[in-house]
């Protein structure tokens, strides 16, 4: 059963910004916060795939610019630069996965899995931009290049299910 994280008070989120940032408190959540933030994107993704394709791009763009200084702005009142709590980036980079890839139920999996395990992993240039680069930049760039390796890995899985088993893409 998830706990709450103790470190961040529950009246914090009266603060929109760690409202916000904390996906309306999904990271707050423990065990895994970055995992139940990510779920917290699933509101936000079932917009972008219900909206036309431009307004779902300008809607995400949108999305991932305001993601930065919001970031920036929770992590200094929350003291930490990239708090675990902050789970802001986790729900751009789904959503950003689930926009490029998603095309139905299994898919949308495939794109959580995939985002959870580049997210967790960081291969490069994940792990340079969270390292490197300071602020709220750094905590969404990590997230949203995760998110790139992620539908490139769904893409490709999809493509090869496609080519060697016709049957089960079909079905």
């Amino acid at each position: 059963m998830p706990g709450v994280d103790p470190r961040i008070p529950p009246q914090a989120l009266k603060d929109p910004v760690i409202l916000l940032a904390t996906g309306f408190g999904a990271g707050l959540l423990r065990p895994a916060p970055g995992t139940w933030g990510t779920l917290a994107a699933l509101p936000l993704i079932a917009l972008l795939l219900w909206l036309p394709l431009w307004p779902a791009w300008i809607l995400l763009a949108a999305v991932c610019v305001l993601g930065v200084p919001l970031c920036g702005l929770a992590g200094e009142r929350l003291g930490v630069s990239d708090h675990g709590g902050i789970v802001f980036d986790e729900i751009a980079g789904f959503a950003l996965v689930a926009l490029l890839v998603a095309t139905g139920p299994i898919s949308l999996l495939a794109c959580f899995l995939a985002f959870r395990f580049f997210d967790i992993v960081k291969p490069w240039p994940c792990s340079w931009a969270d390292r490197a680069l300071g602020g709220g930049l750094g905590v969404m760039l990590d997230d949203l290049l995760a998110a790139l390796y992620a539908a490139l890995t769904v893409a490709l899985g999809s493509l090869a299910i496609a080519t060697w088993l016709p049957g089960l893409a079909a079905g």
